[in-house]
């Protein structure tokens, strides 16, 4: 793969453990590891590639912990727009269940082109159902054009109607086959090795929408090959309701009865948690996907993030499924994760201007939970800071630009004060996927092109 230098930055943020701010630096990286990270000056002055990154912010590249990439294709859906999670959900099966290998692909094509030019360099994907002849190595094949990391969780849905759960019964799958394609899956593309580009996560979907021996089963299955677990938990007040009335539990006590509490579990959204269930995250190392913006479009509520935070919970960030977010700006996600943590602190009373600390996170605290945090609940000590051994995942925003305009007095913090809409610079293990603000790895005007026909289709069939 050969060197690259990155030189004079106005500011390279490392969030190693010292939360280093560098001015004027720099990363010098062989192979797609950083060798050497520091001032420019103090950095060899050649290399195969050279970027002069003058005026810019550099910050390790952003982890994406939760998102469904096919469902860019039903965005603003005008019958699922002001719905709740359930009645949202089962408008849109119907319309999913008509999705084909192809859809998938493009369809994840769009949401990698978005996550990229919006400083994503990991995303982890959920894809949990598998229509007219679709795999995971659909999704798999178009991120590896796209050229980002991938987590690609092979999801579930095995609980239709007809046995009590909230999908129709044509868009789930029996146990015994979702088993037997975990493993094949597994075995195929899950890669462990320091820099691994593609990992595979066992991911059934949600207690109301798999069965209690899937969730067993699964468990044993991610254990035997050493692979994350995945999945929705306590997302709304309606799964609370359907947990204690199916299993007589709350949702995080069910995960407890089928062993998904561990370091290698992470669950997306964890709103409605109580203090108890929040210390039992932190004792065994959950992590937490945080989709603020999914949960306040789905009015689900605001996820205690902050206490997560004092806990000790590893906590990332997630855009979540583009017809639930309709968007998948992962600088946006930091950007309302900080807003909504200050709408929680509000409605308790806190004042901002008060002596005491106020029960709320930074700007810097969610560009670390973006990156570094992220990184956490994945499993990956090999991303989410700019420190050498680690992969050369960076974004860099140039901040000579209307958006910061008077904003230079800490160029950090305006990244998510000032909305920071897409980066100009994008590079994955040491290779530039946007360069100067643009895709440089697919036709993006090409993907547009075809995930609306695809789109269209899949509407104009409803």
């Amino acid at each position: 793969m050969g060197t690259l230098l990155v030189k004079n930055a106005r500011i390279l943020v490392t969030f190693d453990v010292a939360d280093r701010e560098i001015p004027n630096a720099g990363l010098f990286i062989r192979d797609g590891f950083i060798e050497e990270v520091g001032p420019t000056q103090d950095l060899p002055q050649t290399a195969d590639r050279v970027i002069d990154l003058r005026g810019h912010v550099v910050l390790p590249g952003l982890v994406n912990t939760h998102h469904h990439f096919y469902q860019t294709l039903t965005r603003v859906v005008p019958a699922a727009q002001d719905c709740n999670l359930f009645n949202w959900l089962k408008t849109l099966y119907p319309i999913w269940g008509r999705m084909t290998p192809d859809d998938i692909y493009i369809s994840t094509k769009t949401a990698l082109s978005e996550l990229a030019l919006s400083g994503c360099t990991t995303a982890s994907d959920h894809l949990y159902l598998f229509p007219n002849g679709s795999q995971l190595d659909d999704e798999i094949a178009a991120a590896k054009e796209i050229g980002l990391r991938l987590h690609a969780s092979r999801g579930s849905m095995s609980l239709g109607q007809s046995k009590g759960g909230l999908p129709p019964d044509h868009v789930v799958d029996t146990e015994e086959h979702i088993l037997k394609d975990s493993v094949r899956l597994i075995e195929k593309y899950h890669d462990p090795a320091p820099g691994s580009m593609l990992q595979i996560v066992l991911a059934p979907c949600s207690p109301f929408s798999v069965t209690t021996e899937l969730m067993r089963e699964s468990a044993i299955l991610a254990r035997q090959y050493g692979v994350q677990l995945h999945t929705h938990l306590a997302e709304t007040k309606d799964e609370e309701a359907f947990c204690v009335e199916r299993f007589g539990l709350r949702p995080a006590a069910y995960m407890q009865s089928v062993d998904w509490i561990g370091k290698d579990v992470w669950f997306a959204h964890s709103v409605y948690i109580n203090p108890e269930e929040i210390a039992l995250y932190a004792k065994h190392g959950c992590g937490v996907a945080h989709c603020p913006s999914s949960n306040m479009r789905l009015a689900s509520g605001i996820a205690p993030i902050v206490e997560y935070h004092e806990a000790g919970v590893k906590v990332g960030l997630g855009v979540d499924g583009s017809a639930s977010n309709d968007s998948s700006n992962l600088f946006a996600e930091a950007r309302n994760g900080m807003l909504l943590s200050r709408v929680r602190a509000g409605l308790e009373g806190a004042s901002l201007s008060g002596k005491d600390t106020p029960p709320i996170l930074t700007a810097r605290h969610f560009l670390k939970i973006a990156s570094k945090g992220g990184a956490g609940v994945l499993g990956r000590n090999d991303i989410g800071s700019l420190e050498v051994g680690k992969c050369a995942d960076l974004i860099a925003v140039n901040m000579d630009k209307l958006d910061y305009a008077g904003a230079l007095h800490d160029p950090v913090s305006a990244l998510l004060f000032c909305q920071t809409h897409r980066v100009d610079w994008n590079i994955v293990h040491g290779k530039v996927i946007v360069e100067n603000g643009q895709l440089i790895t697919q036709d993006v005007d090409e993907i547009v092109r075809q995930h609306n026909k695809a789109a269209t289709r899949l509407l104009s069939e409803y």
